[in-house]
């Protein structure tokens, strides 16, 4: 009977471990990292790729002492590179890449809106219609399919980061860091709604 019990125990005990260890956290620093390329490369404001390896590597060469340089150098050829402990968040897939150049090339006609505060962004990552009296009467009709085809392509695009990652519960948290991110890229003056749900110039 003693067994039994201490049997039973372990398995539970096993269970619990298993548990434990299957659970994978949400990479929140590279999803924030991965949100702001996407939002840049959208709003038109990404750097050409080289520009930014250059950029990157001048600074980090400028901001440590050459023998600093050197040890990190000598280390980094001693040690492998810890990058592959770290979780690995994956925001680059054909899904992604389609609707990212399909939201890029909407950007053009949506950024006058934006400007004249007829079009904000919403806090749970989407756009909407914030004040229509801005809106010539004939653009309304156009306006709204353009923020109902942006919200759609939003939709799709959290769901399709979610998926490349193998996570689908990862969405809301996907959809949280882009929430923020699209605040934090928005140019002077463009509106956004804060965690109330109320309109905020930025």
């Amino acid at each position: 009977m003693k067994i039994l019990k201490i049997g039973s125990m372990l398995a539970i005990l096993f269970v619990l471990a298993a548990c434990v260890t299957i659970n994978i956290y949400f990479p929140a620093a590279q999803a924030e990292e991965a949100a702001g390329r996407i939002v840049d490369d959208i709003l038109g404001k990404q750097k050409p790729q080289e520009e930014q390896i250059l950029e990157e590597k001048k600074s980090s060469s400028l901001d440590r002492p050459l023998y600093q340089t050197i040890a990190a150098r000598t280390l980094e050829f001693l040690v492998p590179s810890a990058q592959a402990a770290q979780p690995d968040f994956n925001a680059s897939s054909p899904a992604i890449r389609k609707l990212q150049a399909s939201m890029r090339s909407r950007n053009s006609a949506l950024t006058p809106y934006y400007n004249s505060g007829a079009v904000g962004f919403t806090r749970d990552a989407m756009i909407a219609v914030r004040d229509a009296a801005k809106i010539p009467l004939k653009d309304r009709n156009k306006v709204q399919g353009l923020v109902s085809s942006e919200n759609s392509d939003r939709n799709a695009l959290y769901r399709a980061i979610a998926d490349a990652n193998g996570h689908p519960e990862w969405e809301p948290e996907i959809r949280s860091t882009f929430a923020r991110t699209w605040v934090e890229k928005a140019a002077g003056g463009w509106w956004y709604q804060n965690a109330n749900g109320g309109w905020v110039q930025k």
